[in-house]
Formats: structure tokens, sequence, C-alpha cells
């Protein structure tokens, strides 16, 4: 078990490594094909990783800060390679674009909170009244507006892909709707009235 190798028994074994040299690129190869994942790995580059911690440490922060301004300027300009997950793929694109298409009730809620605290605030009795009628009115005018706007919105999703996953798309575009025209991140592509394809 433990022996030696015979003289016959190795130079039986670099005959075979000759002929392999030797042979003709048609003939078989004599061993399986590699699976595709096991070739790509052998194809990859190794990364050399820094010696220390600290260079480790500096090298992916730098890496994450590059992968930040990417994403940043992805959702200044709209550029679809490099948007955080959340907002990829055409569902969501269209999603925004119809959202920025139109006038939403949601977007003028902050600057409506804003007077209607103002008037909350001032010690006359009338003007609280008001601002709790107030508070009524922009929170019933802005349910309803989000359902209509939810329900025009699923009926659109289901004619223009349909088959496709759409889900969270509808309370994607209800949150966008929330935030003022100008906040809104990424940054609105189509002005308002346009018309959808």
């Amino acid at each position: 078990m433990f022996r030696r190798r015979s003289q016959d028994e190795q130079a039986s074994a670099t005959t075979v490594v000759e002929d392999r040299q030797t042979r003709d690129p048609q003939a078989p190869k004599g061993r399986p094909t590699p699976k595709r994942s096991e070739a790509q790995t052998q194809r990859r580059k190794v990364v050399t990783a820094p010696g220390d911690r600290k260079a480790a440490a500096r090298q992916a922060r730098d890496a994450r800060r590059a992968d930040m301004s990417k994403q940043r300027e992805a959702l200044m300009n709209g550029d679809e390679r490099y948007l955080p997950v959340r907002d990829k793929g055409p569902v969501r694109k269209f999603a925004r674009d119809y959202v920025d298409s139109r006038f939403r009730a949601a977007e003028f809620f902050l600057p409506m909170a804003v007077v209607i605290l103002v008037l909350s605030i001032v010690q006359n009795e009338a003007l609280k009244q008001l601002s709790l009628l107030l508070w009524l009115v922009v929170i019933v005018v802005i349910v309803v507006d989000s359902a209509v706007s939810a329900f025009l919105l699923r009926r659109e999703l289901a004619k223009r892909f349909p088959g496709q996953n759409t889900r969270g798309a509808v309370p994607y575009a209800l949150m966008r709707s929330l935030q003022m025209r100008r906040l809104r991140l990424p940054k609105p592509q189509v002005k308002r009235g346009t018309k959808q394809l």
C-alpha cells in the first residue's frame, strides 16, 4: 500500500503525458469538459487584498464612496444603470413618470401643514377652528386623490406590463406623490401635462 511505484508504472505515466502533448488537436482530450462555473472562476482575476487592516478599510471606503457618488449622480440625471435597486426597472420608471406628469394634492401637504400649524398657534379661537377644519379637508382631499391615482395607475400598469411583476409600484408612486416635485429623487424626467405613451 505504501510501497513506491514500480519503474514500469512510472514509465507508463510519463508516456501518457508525452502522448497528450504530441496528440492531434482533433483527437479526444481524454478528460471531461469543465463546468462553466469552474471555467469562469479559473478565468477571474485574483483580487489582491491589501496586507494591513487599515489599507483594506480605506480601499473598501473608497469603493463605497465611488458607488454612492455614481448613485447620487444617477438620481440627479435618471441614469438607469446606477440607480438604487428600489428605483430600477421599466415599471418603476413608468410609475415615476405617471406621478410626475400630473398635479397631485399630496405634494402640497407639507406647505399646507406649515400654514395650518401657524394658524393653530395663533391665539385666536376662530383661526384655531379654521385650522382644524383645514386639517380635515386636506386629509380627505389627499386620501381621495391618492385612491383615484392608485386605481388609475394599477389599470395602466396592467395594460402596459401584462404578465410582469408590478408589485410595489403603486405604493412607490404614492410615496413619491407625497414629496414636493423639486425634492423628488430620481429627478422628474417628464414635464407636467405630458401624456404617457
